[in-house]
This record gives C-alpha cells, sequence and structure tokens, in this order.
C-alpha cells in the first residue's frame, strides 16, 4: 500500500510541475492574444507547447492547441512579423490588412507585461502566506580544508569574513550576499577576502586561489571554491563499520556529539584529528541519543585491511552548520526587484570572461522542471514554488523582451524599425533572420537541456577503501 501511495505522490508532483509550466506559458500567450484581439488583430492559433499540435479546436476562427514539445508556446498573428517558418502557414487565408508599429509593439509587449503581472500576483501571495529563507547567519570560518587553497593563502579557524573582492558580505549561505554565493560568483583569478581575526586590531586582506569542484565531461562545469565552510551547531555521527569498535561500543547513526574526552568541537576534522592523534588509547563520548544524554568509551584499533592504516574506530563525524529557518514575507516590488538582481547577476556573470560562470550553467525546461519537482518535496514546498513563480516569470518577461526576431523584443525592434523607414522589413531577409535565430535559441536549449539529463548522472560519492576489523 505503501508503494501504492509513493507512485501516487510522484504522479501528483510531477502533474504539479506540468501544471506550473502550463500556467506560466498560458498567461503569457494570453496577453498576446487579449491585446490581439483589442487592436482587431487576425489571431489564427493560440498554442501551448510547439510542434504539430497532440490536440486542437477551432473556436470562433482560432485554432487553440498543445504541441508535443513542451518548450513554450505561441499566439500565431499573420499580420506581426511572420513566423510561419516556425509556427506554420495557413494558405486559405486572404491577404490581410497591414496594422500600424503601434499596434505590433503593444501585442508584443503584452506577453511581458502579462508575465511581470502573475510575478507580482504571485509576490502578493508569498508576501501574504510567506516563504521560507534558509540562511547559515554566521561568518566564522569554521574549518579550512588542510592543503587547499584558502589554508594556503593562511585563513584559518575562527576568521570572521567580512567582505569578498572588496563587497560586504551577509552570513555564510542562502543570499546573493553571502560567502559561498560570494566565492562561486567572484571574478578574477584570485579572491581577495577581508577577515577579522581574534586577537589581531585591523582586518586582514588575504588573497586566495580557488578551484573548481571536478565533473563529468557531460556535466555542468565546476564551481568555484576555496575549501572553507561554517562552524557547525552540532556534529553527527554516520553508520558504523560492521566490526568495527564503534558499532561493538553500541554507536548509533545519527547520534550527536557533545564531548570527547571532555572537549567540543566546532568541526567533523578536529574530531578526526583527535582520534587519531590520541592512538589506541580509550576515548571517553558524550552524546546524545534522540535528545537523551549517553556516555560511550571505546579504544580505537588498526584495522586488518586495508594495510598500513593507523588506529581507527569505524565511524564517520558530519558537521552540521546552525541554518537559520524562519518564514519571512517580502513585499511584491520587494521580490520582483530581488528576482532582477539576481538574474543580472546570472547574466553578468555568464557573460565576464573572468568569471567561472558558463552558459553551461543555465538551466532548460529539464531542469527547471527537476528544481520544481524537489522544491515540492521539501517542507513548505508549495510556498517554495510560488515563491519560485516570481522569479521565473520575471525571467520570462525580461528575456522575452532581448531584440531578437523570434522573441517579442524582436517584434517590438522591427516595429521601431517599421516606423523610422516607414516600411516592414523584407519579407525573405527576415525569414533567414528568423530561422537562423530560431536555429541559435533550440541549439542553446538542446546543450542546457544535455547538462539539466548530465547532471543527473554520475554523481554518486567516491568508494573509499573496504575497511576491515577484527
Amino acid at each position: 500500500m505503501s508503494a501504492i501511495f509513493s507512485i501516487l505522490e510522484v504522479i501528483l508532483l510531477i502533474f504539479a510541475v506540468v501544471m506550473s509550466f502550463n500556467i506560466i506559458i498560458f498567461v503569457h500567450e494570453l496577453g498576446h492574444f487579449l491585446a490581439a484581439k483589442w487592436r482587431g488583430l487576425q489571431v489564427d492559433r493560440f498554442q501551448i507547447w510547439f510542434g504539430r499540435p497532440i490536440w486542437k479546436k477551432d473556436i470562433g476562427g482560432v485554432q487553440y492547441g498543445l504541441g508535443w514539445i513542451p518548450a513554450g508556446g505561441f499566439v500565431a498573428l499573420p499580420q506581426m512579423a511572420s513566423m510561419e517558418s516556425i509556427e506554420g502557414t495557413n494558405n486559405e487565408r486572404n491577404p490581410l490588412p497591414p496594422i500600424s508599429p503601434l499596434d505590433k509593439i503593444i501585442v508584443a509587449f503584452a506577453g511581458p507585461l502579462f508575465s511581470m503581472l502573475l510575478a507580482l500576483l504571485a509576490g502578493v501571495m508569498v508576501w501574504g502566506i510567506g516563504k521560507p529563507k534558509d540562511f547559515i547567519p554566521t561568518q566564522v570560518v569554521g574549518y579550512v580544508v588542510e592543503g587547499g587553497p584558502a589554508h594556503q593563502a593562511g585563513i584559518r579557524e575562527g576568521d570572521k569574513i567580512l567582505a569578498i573582492n572588496g563587497q560586504t558580505v551577509n552570513g555564510f549561505q542562502g543570499t546573493l550576499d553571502s560567502i559561498t554565493e560570494g566565492i562561486v560568483l567572484s571574478k578574477g583569478k584570485q579572491i581577495e577576502f577581508t577577515v577579522a581575526r581574534p586577537g589581531v586590531a585591523e582586518p586582514l586582506k588575504i588573497t586566495s586561489e580557488f578551484k573548481t569542484q571536478e565533473t563529468k565531461w557531460f556535466q555542468r562545469s565546476g564551481l568555484r571554491q576555496v575549501g572553507i565552510g561554517p562552524e557547525a551547531e552540532f556534529i553527527e555521527m554516520g553508520h558504523a563499520v560492521k566490526g568495527s569498535p564503534a558499532e561493538k561500543a553500541g554507536f548509533k547513526e545519527g547520534d550527536r556529539l557533545v564531548t570527547m574526552n571532555g572537549q567540543s568541537y566546532k568541526n567533523a576534522d578536529g574530531v578526526v584529528k583527535a582520534i587519531k592523534a590520541g592512538g589506541t588509547q580509550p576515548i571517553v563520548f558524550e552524546i546524545t541519543r534522540e535528545g537523551k544524554p549517553l556516555t560511550i568509551t571505546v579504544s580505537p584499533v588498526v584495522p586488518l585491511s586495508p594495510p598500513g592504516k593507523g588506529p581507527m574506530l569505524g565511524l564517520s563525524f558530519y558537521g552540521s552548520p546552525h541554518i537559520e529557518q524562519q518564514i519571512v514575507h517580502p513585499g511584491p516590488v520587494s521580490q520582483v526587484s530581488d528576482s532582477l538582481r539576481m538574474m543580472w547577476t546570472t547574466v553578468t556573470s555568464v557573460l565576464s570572461r573572468d568569471s567561472s560562470i558558463g552558459v553551461s550553467h543555465l538551466s532548460g525546461p529539464v531542469g527547471i522542471a527537476k528544481l520544481q519537482y524537489q522544491l515540492l518535496q521539501t517542507d513548505d514546498g508549495w510556498r517554495r514554488i510560488l515563491a519560485f513563480m516570481v522569479l521565473f516569470n520575471v525571467n520570462l518577461a525580461v528575456l522575452n523582451m532581448m531584440p531578437f526576431p523570434v522573441l517579442d523584443g524582436g517584434h517590438i525592434t522591427l516595429a521601431i524599425l517599421e516606423k523610422i523607414f516607414g516600411r516592414p522589413v523584407k519579407a525573405k531577409p527576415l525569414e533567414i533572420l528568423q530561422t537562423a535565430c530560431a536555429l541559435a535559441l533550440i541549439s542553446l536549449m538542446l546543450f542546457v537541456t544535455s547538462k539539466d539529463i548530465g547532471d543527473s548522472f554520475g554523481n554518486d560519492a567516491p568508494k573509499g577503501e573496504e575497511v576491515v576489523f577484527p
């Protein structure tokens, strides 16, 4: 019965993702449709998604349909710039009277306008019901990977990061102004950290190299990292290896460390180093299990395999930082402005030669659908999806205003040129340009979609050596 419920849950989540896409596309195209009706234009087709219709119906001279390629939608308006090479043609139509450039601008602009209005509507709803904010408020470095870029540069545990490349930071992770995002989005061959160090009066300027995560050729390229992490609020135990001292002593996955030999720790690396330094001497662990205190004494031993390993417990440790989780109620205008800022940051990072963010880090329909599916599986998933609607619609509105012939901004540009020169752009060159731009956009979509799919494979954690205890 539980398997049936799991399948039904997956189906429901997929249905919710598909419906959210359809609503976004429908509202955008509805803007074009209503503006065209208002200005008296001929409307041939109103279709959600591209390709040959898998469903269609003629109502009042308009063919409404659903295509089989889930990547957008369109309203076929023959009096606008011709899009027959992309949307198809209707040879039975009699010649139609031309329309003014102003009509073309109004109809083209209506789609992005409706997308922005939908973003504001979603923003009003988020304002009322709130959205989750997951934020790591600390700016103190809790651990530094030994031998990593930050360690080699001189950053140490206990340092408080104040700024990255001159930009003030706020928290370790969760906003565009946080430390992790500042490292990932940094530009240039080096990253300058401004840190406050206990016992040092003036802030220090420390310049660090960086490295990027290793990925497979079919995945997105890695993001920048320097090998630092926040302080841990608590340290949790992982699964104990079979036959290990940890298993025999009774450790359970999920146990939380309070002290080890009377000392508390702020990161898992410190625990591991202390265990190695102690050799085979008994270790007294003060832990909590399901909220109840417990004391366990255990001695590390040398495993039978692999050879050459020092004393071990056969237990892994994980540091979990303090995550500030709350429901916030930002105003709709603030949400839209934050979305515009995020979009600007992404675009400038992609276009910059000094950034590690590239075209491969953009997302297509598959990546967006996968993100929505993951959001729905989290706590307050429906609130997160509503907040995502604001971001997505703002992106849709702005991207469609770019001056490419197959986009709304292209129609507006062509209408302005028509007004300036007193005649429309010639049909044949326009068709060639539209086809070239359409192929370029389709190629881009296929490329980022391949990365969306590629990131789903080959992400298994590397398997370490099998450890065998007496």
